[in-house]
């Protein structure tokens, strides 16, 4: 078989969301803490904030695609202004006083991640050959997870060296946020895609998406309910007193492991089958949530923190590599669209819920729900969704 190597696009997205990350992880890790501390609320109105910011731009989403598709070289362009808007909004976060003021704001960051996020994977499996598919996504989940790694180190070092307060470390977020625009304006383009006898018509309505896909759509929104933000980890180090710098750092160990098993599990995807390994990775948050379930203690958490790291980070890639596998080629924005409209509409009532369970629970009541949940999706995706899967 062919070597094939990362077209010069998929390295250059790969940049972009590194840059991008490094913007939003200066300013994601202090939400929870902001919302525990400065506007003195609890897990339920974190699981409001981040499941409101996430279905805000879910249709948003499934448009992005379907019109990139539709309108050849309108891929970039949707992209350019979304990464605008979201660097735009997340430096803003620093002067907010009211959880409605962090709502919105919020909401207004997850818009422009509506804009660009279907059309920008389907420009990954536009530019990369079929054969390294896993391993496109999974260099680009690595990127992303490497640029949430630099970003929380650099608040790290502005908190403890540079003495900044939380405010002046997210006005600085800015900066990255234009390099982001920079790398995406130069240095991606967009390859031509096959000419088609008629103008595509992307599958907009549910029913026309292909069987296979969306069975697995259907586990997918279930799977959310058990994927809670990864906020939640960072809300728990803060009711065990961990302070700010240590759950920095705990973040940024988690996004460290996530980056490594990603760029691992893009490789293995492509040489051990993408569906195989995706039961691999969701066996593993079934497993990684039930030991967050159990701790009780900082040392603990950073365990769990780091085993949730590993296991899940491997089928990163995997999770969008399928849906290229399942999509026709002049029809991938549309798909990619419905994916994370899936994704982004079960954001809100996941997260109000495992929020809930909290409140009127216990952390660890609701970590282990969502492994037992997880669990359940795994034995649906290999018994029901991947089944008769070709």
């Amino acid at each position: 078989m062919k070597k094939h190597k990362l077209p010069g696009t998929v390295v250059a997205l790969g940049l972009v969301s590194f840059l991008n990350d490094l913007a939003s992880e200066m300013v994601t890790p202090f939400i929870p803490i902001l919302i525990a501390t400065v506007l003195g609320a609890g897990p339920v109105v974190l699981g409001l904030v981040e499941g409101a910011a996430d279905a805000a731009a879910s249709f948003l989403k499934l448009w992005a695609g379907r019109y990139s598709d539709l309108r050849h070289g309108r891929r970039k362009r949707l992209m350019v202004f979304g990464y605008g808007l979201s660097n735009l909004a997340r430096p803003l976060l620093a002067l907010v006083s009211s959880w409605g003021a962090l709502l919105l704001l919020r909401s207004l960051d997850r818009a422009g991640k509506g804009l660009r996020n279907a059309p920008r994977d389907a420009l990954l499996a536009d530019s990369a050959h079929p054969e390294i598919h896993g391993f496109a996504y999974g260099y680009h989940r690595a990127m992303d997870n490497a640029g949430a790694l630099g970003g929380t180190l650099l608040a790290v070092a502005a908190l403890s060296w540079l003495d900044w307060s939380v405010s002046e470390v997210i006005l600085w977020s800015a900066l990255p946020g234009v390099l982001v625009l920079l790398v995406l304006i130069f240095g991606v383009r967009e390859p031509p895609r096959p000419a088609v006898e008629k103008k595509p018509q992307a599958p907009l309505a549910w029913n026309a998406l292909p069987h296979n896909m969306r069975r697995y759509l259907w586990v997918l929104v279930l799977f959310t309910f058990a994927r809670a933000s990864e906020s939640f980890i960072l809300l728990r180090g803060n009711e065990l007193g961990m302070s700010v710098v240590q759950l920095l750092l705990l973040w940024a160990a988690l996004n460290l492991a996530k980056s490594g098993a990603a760029l691992l599990g893009g490789r293995m995807a492509d040489a051990f089958g993408i569906r195989r390994l995706s039961l691999v990775s969701w066996s593993g948050y079934a497993v990684s949530f039930v030991a967050l379930g159990l701790v009780e203690q900082g040392n603990a958490l950073w365990a769990g923190a780091l085993l949730y790291g590993l296991l899940t980070g491997l089928g990163e890639g995997s999770e969008r590599a399928l849906i290229s596998l399942y999509a026709d080629e002049c029809e991938r924005g549309t798909a990619f669209g419905w994916y994370h409209l899936a994704v982004g509409l079960s954001a809100i009532p996941a997260g109000v819920l495992f929020g809930a369970i909290w409140h009127y629970w216990n952390a660890g009541a609701a970590f282990l729900f969502a492994g037992g949940l997880a669990l359940l999706c795994t034995l649906l995706l290999h018994f029901w969704s991947f089944r008769n899967a070709t």
